[in-house]
């Protein structure tokens, strides 16, 4: 899916770069006599400055189209997976449900079959390793949409950059005249703002965005922790039910496997089922 989006992106961006290139070398009217809001005078006047920062929406567009078919409810916690999971460990089968957290890669499929990994251990044991999983992937979550924050961050320091540069080229044509008008070097301004425009034109959305995952990404965390307990509850009666009958576990009669299991660090990039 990364890899999908981050091809499109670059299409996008070549077909992008070249409509920004085409206006500057072509031979029609000049720029000031088009409509100062028309889309393509603006990504003109933006020069190749304008182009980078059309650059970075176009990967602001691909990042977030990935994020909304990555993270999400679905990806992270499919349908049925708790369901099967908790009805295989009241049967005592922790086999069968790590298999079926390796058949279902996922956010929640991670995180029970890191507990399924301690089970000789005791439940305190399950939950410190639940617990562990479930912050191992939510950093990498995080990671994900970080992107978009220094997108938002760069654009409108890129767009400033550029802003300047053109109030620079204006001041010096401006110098450069015995007598010079306002209306010489008004029209070089206007296009030196164009750039202003454009990165906060990018900025806004990308932050936007970078709020609305953030968010979103704290709420799933935190249900799919729950579901991961919810889904070992009887594995934790069945151990308090032993303590108190002053029974012990035998580690080495419990299924156990020394590693993690081969889940994708973020599973729902690579399609997780819905």
């Amino acid at each position: 899916m990364v890899e999908r989006s981050f091809r499109l992106m670059s299409l996008t961006a070549i077909t992008l770069l070249i409509l920004c290139v085409r206006p500057l070398v072509a031979d029609d009217a000049p720029v000031a006599e088009a409509d100062p809001l028309d889309v393509r005078s603006l990504i003109a006047a933006g020069g190749m400055i304008g182009a980078v920062i059309i650059g970075l929406s176009v990967a602001m567009v691909a990042l977030i189209v990935e994020h909304l078919l990555s993270i999400r409810r679905s990806a992270l916690m499919p349908t049925g997976l708790a369901e099967s999971v908790h009805r295989s460990i009241s049967e005592g089968q922790f086999a069968a449900a790590d298999k079926q957290c390796r058949e279902q890669p996922s956010f929640l499929a991670y995180v029970v079959s890191a507990g399924l990994q301690e089970v000789g251990l005791g439940y305190t044991a399950v939950e410190k390793s639940m617990e562990d999983a479930s912050q191992e992937q939510a950093a990498r979550l995080y990671r994900k949409i970080e992107y978009l924050s220094v997108i938002g961050t760069l654009a409108p320091m890129i767009g400033l950059m550029g802003t300047v540069l053109g109030m620079i080229r204006a001041f010096s044509e401006f110098a450069n005249k015995a007598v010079p008008q306002t209306a010489d070097f008004a029209p070089a301004i206007s296009q030196a703002l164009v750039t202003t425009l454009l990165g906060l034109g990018v900025a806004v959305p990308a932050l936007a965005a970078f709020s609305l995952f953030r968010n979103r990404i704290d709420e799933y965390v935190a249900e799919t922790s729950l579901l991961a307990e919810q889904t070992l509850t009887p594995y934790k009666r069945g151990m308090a039910k032993r303590s108190q009958q002053g029974e012990t576990v035998d580690v080495r009669a419990t299924e156990r496997r020394a590693a993690r299991p081969s889940i994708p660090p973020v599973a729902a990039e690579r399609g997780a089922k819905s």
